[in-house]
């Protein structure tokens, strides 16, 4: 498969997708990125790399980091966490309150947008500074 071809949605109507549609993408996204940034710390039991990879992609921890970045964000990305906090999913998961699985879904949302625009250097960045955010608690 081509490269440009395995992802490119960009200039597709990205923006008309519904924020759960977003979010369903930007989970996958993000879980990788945390994934990859553990192993990078070095070779662990698979145990360990679940607990580890848990801690940064449950719903109160994304919900924490969308808090922390919030003030970097655009207007446009702005209105994408707003579409995602506000889209009615039907169940929320156990351990998780509405409100921090609305902000996980928004932040999801941001993450699977920026994605599908191609728009990587900014996801990276905020990415990065979510983890961070994670990280001090």
């Amino acid at each position: 498969m081509e490269k440009d071809k395995m992802i490119s949605l960009k200039g597709k109507g990205v923006s008309n997708l519904s924020p759960l549609v977003l979010a369903f993408i930007g989970d996958a996204v993000y879980s990788l990125y945390v994934r990859t940034k553990i192993i990078e710390r070095g070779d662990k039991k698979l145990a360990i790399l679940n607990e580890e990879a848990v801690k940064y992609v449950k719903a109160s921890s994304q919900a924490k980091s969308l808090e922390k970045i919030y003030d970097f964000l655009t207007e446009e990305e702005k209105e994408i966490v707003r579409r995602g906090r506000n889209a009615k999913t039907s169940t929320v998961p156990k351990g998780s309150s509405v409100r921090e699985y609305r902000y996980a879904t928004a932040f999801e949302a941001l993450v699977g947008y920026l994605y599908l625009l191609e728009r990587l250097d900014r996801l990276y960045f905020l990415l990065q500074l979510a983890m961070e955010y994670s990280e001090d608690g």
